[in-house]
């Protein structure tokens, strides 16, 4: 007894008393609740009220809570209604009806043309199909399984209504000059009726199936000759959606408790065939080969660290829903047909994993890391939110790190790093993996097998020779099944084929290439003994031309003559860094504002510049002089929707010094920059702010365009040296314009931080505007001091106009900028 005292003692110790103090508030406040739900209920009791009266006052309460909630929704949507009417009427169609693509995309085109086409060429698709179920498929479910002998098709019929392509987006400068992209948003709402007898006494069938997903066509290689295309490969990237209406004895499967696991089993074996890293080809010229079509080499490896997430939604409550308990959140990761799922974090609204997945990705911009975040329960996981990135993105920017916001619901966001390792042959590079992260990837490509001993031949290789002779041996069925460590992968079953042909792709991730082997198994399937095996040494692959073996190996433990195809290619793992970043020297844009307030608008001269190459400028090109532009317009500028009374309620300005700013001159260079004050607002300033005369501090952006969202991206990284405001610091955000639009609903702004001169934000913020019109605009970028007292004083603390037609802003630009108040500096 003494030494378990001694050991609790100990443990206490140990926790230390944060930990204690933490646990103590958690059971008094866990009481504390426990007494304000049972003490009502008790007095109640103890006063003799009927209960009665306790259900009708929560009824009352609940419908309250509901109905209040409704109006809140209603009152929402009407003030989305009114400050972005385009944006909200196109949410609501999106969400009511299944939208074309190219209503939502622009670069998107309508093929009423092909749709047509396929109108025309439905029937005989049709025959087709009906000639292939019942010649191929229908034979290879006889030989799948003893009790399917007698499955036959009694009908066939795919129906009038035939496959639509809602739209499509071709890609020709963003791919080699010697293929095509197409992808393709393909909608199936078919009639298909197909009837099958399983036996003589249970039937199978399906009427209607509904088929939604996007799917890439790619032309390659193009060629000087008919038909001008090697080959065409055609995949969907990301699993479609599919609807199945079963009928005969499988209408079971439409019931609600087995129509999704039908649905989901349906779709993994579509998934196994025609969904990445899985193609279907069809080589148009005999020298192109069908492994470089079926299977080419990945574009890269994505590494993601699952950190954390934050201000999940609270999905656990009590009493009927009016206690609000928190979550049992756990995170889900998808690229393509591979998927993880994390750990569950019990009770958090804050959640930390800091678990690390990798991915290979085989299209990139294409393939979309799908990320879902659940609340576990008992019967069914409650959606927390979803966020779907594009890899493309990743392999621009080469390492992520950033909050990224949850989609589908009102808040909660999830903190991923991300990075891209590129595909290398220089064997220099390989490092043995201490992190337990991988260090290479293997990809090899098995084509097929000759030789194969008979299914028989395992069985009775040691019997008599009468018996074999007696005994009519048959060819077997056989797959591959490939592991390296733990990591199994199998290939799909080929029937009644002693030279089965496979034509099928896997990757692996190699840890150590030194000691690590592939080890080949041809197996059947519900039997132990293998037909052939092969050990393969990955060490062996450093050996050879570009890290590649293909070649016939002789299988052992099998026939005298037994061999199986494969290739190998083995590929070193490098990591990307980001492209250097770039600093701001701020004494060009002093020299600009000094030249303004001289009344000098042309353009500095290149001399004035710095000379780094790491170097660029804010405000290098200033646009038209316009400093006697000051005639009435009807848009008033921002300074009469914000500020216009604040200003005329000064005594010391006159009204006629107020200036009013049209969208040409927003964009000018004479504008002011984050504000439409005149230049002697400096008295608005705090003290402390005009008698400064050092550096205002600094803040760092990335800037970028993403083509396939048609959205412009900036990300608010951190801030340095900030003006302190106070003794503990200053209290900051950061207010973004995309000008000329000023108003409130254009304006986007960061989190308060809170007592910082150096805070760190890693905020996003995306901009709805085409390409060519964002680089023909300028991003007003301002720090501000959040002051909670109503005060006339202004808040700025700094800012900066960046003109978006001097970047790339394709590939991005990541810069610190130096922050200015050009009000105050005019005049000094």
């Amino acid at each position: 007894m003494a030494q378990k005292t001694a050991e609790s003692i100990q443990c206490t110790d140990r926790l230390g008393s944060s930990t204690v103090n933490h646990v103590i508030i958690e059971f008094v406040m866990y009481c504390g609740r426990a007494v304000f739900i049972c003490y009502p209920v008790y007095l109640l009791g103890y006063l003799g009220i009927n209960i009665s009266w306790v259900l009708l006052c929560v009824f009352m309460l609940t419908y309250w809570k509901k109905n209040r909630q409704w109006k809140v929704a209603r009152i929402t949507s009407a003030i989305e209604l009114v400050d972005n009417e385009k944006r909200a009427i196109k949410t609501e169609l999106r969400s009511a009806l299944p939208m074309a693509s190219w209503v939502q995309f622009s670069d998107v085109e309508k093929v009423h043309w092909l749709n047509k086409v396929l109108k025309q060429a439905w029937p005989f698709f049709g025959t087709y199909m009906e000639k292939l179920l019942r010649e191929n498929i229908q034979q290879s479910i006889r030989f799948s399984s003893p009790s399917l002998k007698t499955f036959t098709f009694t009908k066939i019929h795919f129906g009038r209504i035939p496959l639509k392509i809602t739209g499509i987006r071709a890609y020709t400068h963003e791919v080699e000059h010697r293929e095509v992209i197409l992808d393709m948003n393909i909608s199936y709402d078919g009639d298909v009726d197909i009837r099958a007898d399983v036996n003589s006494a249970m039937t199978a069938g399906v009427k209607g199936v509904k088929l939604h997903g996007m799917m890439r066509v790619i032309l390659e290689p193009l060629i000087g000759q008919t038909p001008l295309v090697g080959g065409v490969t055609f995949f969907f990237i990301r699993r479609p959606t599919l609807k199945i209406n079963w009928t005969g004895m499988t209408n079971l499967l439409s019931s609600p408790a087995f129509s999704s696991l039908s649905d989901e089993t349906i779709m993994n074996i579509i998934a196994s065939f025609i969904v990445l890293p899985n193609r279907m080809c069809i080589p148009l010229i005999d020298q192109v080969k069908m492994e470089q079509m079926r299977f080419p080499l990945p574009r890269g490896v994505v590494r993601v660290h699952l950190l954390e997430a934050r201000d999940l939604l609270a999905m656990d409550t009590y009493v009927m829903g009016l206690v609000k308990g928190k979550s049992d959140p756990y995170a889900t990761l998808r690229v393509g047909n591979i998927h993880f799922k994390s750990k569950t974090v019990k009770k958090n609204l804050h959640p930390r994993w800091n678990e690390v997945y990798e991915f290979v990705v085989h299209e990139a911009p294409g393939q979309e890391l799908e990320v879902g975040l659940y609340d576990e329960d008992v019967d069914k996981d409650d959606f927390l939110g979803s966020y779907n990135l594009d890899l493309g993105e990743v392999k621009s920017e080469k390492q992520m790190d950033q909050w990224f916001p949850l989609e589908d619901v009102p808040h909660g966001e999830v903190h991923l790093k991300l990075q891209w390792f590129s595909l290398q042959t220089d064997t220099s590079l390989l490092q043995e993996s201490n992190d337990d992260f991988a260090c290479a990837i293997l990809a090899v490509y098995l084509d097929n097998a000759t030789d194969l001993p008979n299914s028989d031949h395992q069985r009775f290789r040691k019997n008599s020779k009468e018996a074999q002779i007696t005994k009519r041996a048959t060819f077997p069925n056989s797959f591959v099944e490939f592991s390296i460590d733990s990591n199994v992968q199998k290939s799909k079953v080929v029937y009644a084929s002693k030279d089965p042909v496979w034509e099928e792709g896997f990757t692996f991730f190699v840890r150590d290439v030194n000691v690590q082997q592939l080890f080949v198994q041809v197996k059947e399937p519900e039997k132990k003994n293998p037909l052939g095996v092969l050990n393969l040494l990955l060490s062996r692959l450093l050996n050879t031309s570009d890290l590649t073996l293909d070649e016939y190996f002789l299988l052992e433990h099998s026939g005298a003559n037994s061999q199986i195809k494969l290739k190998a290619t083995l590929r070193i793992l490098k990591l990307e860094e980001p492209p250097p970043k770039t600093f701001i020297n701020p004494s060009s844009e002093v020299k600009q504002q000094q030249a303004r307030k001289a009344g000098n608008t042309s353009v500095s001269s290149p001399s004035d510049a710095p000379s780094s190459s790491h170097t660029v400028s804010s405000n290098n090109t200033p646009g038209p002089s316009t400093p006697n532009q000051e005639t009435a317009s009807p848009n008033q500028g921002y300074l009469a929707q914000g500020r216009g009374s604040f200003q005329a309620s000064k005594k010391r300005k006159s009204s006629a010094n107020v200036r009013r700013f049209t969208s040409h001159s927003l964009l000018s260079q004479n504008s002011i920059t984050s504000s439409s004050f005149d230049p002697s607002d400096e008295f608005l300033f705090p003290d402390a702010i005009r008698n400064h005369r050092g550096s205002f501090g600094e803040i760092e952006l990335n800037v970028r365009y993403v083509t396939l969202k048609h959205k412009l991206i900036v990300f608010i990284i951190r801030c340095r040296n900030l003006f302190p405001c106070s003794e503990n610091g200053t209290d900051s955000y950061v207010r973004l314009y995309l000008l000329p639009d000023q108003t409130w609903k254009h304006r986007k702004k960061t989190h308060v931080k809170k007592r910082m001169i150096n805070p760190v934000f890693n905020e996003k913020f995306e901009f709805d505007v085409l390409l060519q019109e964002a680089q023909n605009r300028k991003l007003d970028v301002s720090v501000k001091n959040n002051s909670i007292l109503v005060s006339l004083e202004r808040k700025d603390i700094g800012s900066v106009i960046i003109d978006l037609s001097e970047m790339d802003l394709v590939k991005g630009v990541t810069a610190w900028y130096d922050l200015t108040l050009p009000e105050m500096r005019n005049s000094m």
